[in-house]
């Protein structure tokens, strides 16, 4: 009679392990996170410089400079300014390192670095992903979620690869902007596609702040933020979906082209707790914490 071989118990999903893009993305990053620290002042001091303005104000009732801005948007998606006025302005305001993070393109980063070159501050190339949480991967079912991804100085590996998916997306967003314009008309607010497409810009597919611009400028609505609280918002009237792929699948594209994937604004999340689990499954590196809103508190509680 033969004896049975022990057998380990499970400890679960053994951890990914660190591609050689990833370790110098993160060397990268982590060159500017533990820089040389400033004179010691008081403890007060030393944590403003870190916070975002909002909340650096509230700390010490004045203004602070941000060091690090890792989650800015450019005209190449829905910002105003172009990649170098970015640049420029982040100069002048202090910052040091600039993650350049356009929804769903790239394109604006060759602008930034050559700005930055100038400038003397440091460029991280980035981007925003839009994506959709569905647990049963339902198409077009699901939570809207933001996907941050950071890569080294060259840039992904595997270019074409995510190329690729983020063409998909933004050839996606012209169809959602059509379906909200439907949406808004059948609501008796009409707004001319000419409009919309002006206000995004040669090229950029536009996004719902476009609309929501729109929307202020027929004056249908007060402001860009009551145009999503009335009817652009995730559960508003006249809310649609594009082609956004499903979150783990972006996790993992991110992954395998050598990036960091950071959850954005996980505060605005219905589901925060379920869709931070599942991407943790998934290979997230981090999540946003820090923004001007002052939102994040309770969660990271």
């Amino acid at each position: 009679m033969g004896t049975k071989k022990k057998t380990k118990p499970s400890r679960g999903r053994k951890k990914a392990k660190t591609s050689a893009d990833q370790a110098l993305a993160l060397d990268y990053v982590r060159a500017w996170a533990h820089p040389t620290p400033p004179p010691e002042h008081s403890t007060a001091d030393a944590a403003d410089g870190f916070l975002p303005p909002h909340a650096a104000r509230m700390a010490s009732g004045g203004g602070a400079n941000v060091l690090f801005e890792l989650h800015s948007h450019s005209n190449h998606s829905d910002g105003f300014l172009s990649p170098s006025a970015l640049v420029e302005r982040a100069h002048r305001n202090g910052v040091k390192v600039l993650a350049l993070t356009d929804h769903d393109t790239m394109a604006g980063i060759p602008e930034a670095m050559s700005a930055a070159h100038k400038c003397g501050i440091r460029i991280i190339p980035g981007v925003e992903i839009s994506a959709l949480h569905s647990p049963r991967e339902i198409p077009g079912a699901g939570e809207p979620v933001h996907i941050l991804a950071y890569y080294g100085m060259c840039g992904p590996s595997r270019f074409d690869e995510l190329d690729s998916m983020l063409l998909n997306i933004r050839n996606g967003r012209y169809l959602r902007a059509k379906n909200i314009l439907a949406k808004l008309n059948s609501l008796k607010m009409p707004i001319k596609w000419e409009r919309v497409t002006k206000i995004a810009g040669e090229g950029v597919a536009p996004g719902r702040l476009h609309i929501a611009r729109a929307l202020v400028e027929a004056g249908y609505v007060d402001n860009v933020r009551q145009a999503f609280n009335k009817y652009l918002g995730d559960d508003g009237p006249a809310y649609a979906t594009g082609s956004e792929p499903f979150t783990e699948t972006v996790v993992q594209m991110i992954s395998r082209t050598g990036g960091i994937s950071a959850l954005a604004h996980p505060w605005s999340l219905k589901n925060p707790d379920a869709i931070i689990r599942s991407l943790k499954g998934a290979g997230l590196h981090a999540m946003e914490v820090y923004r001007s809103d002052g939102k994040v508190d309770g969660l990271v509680n």
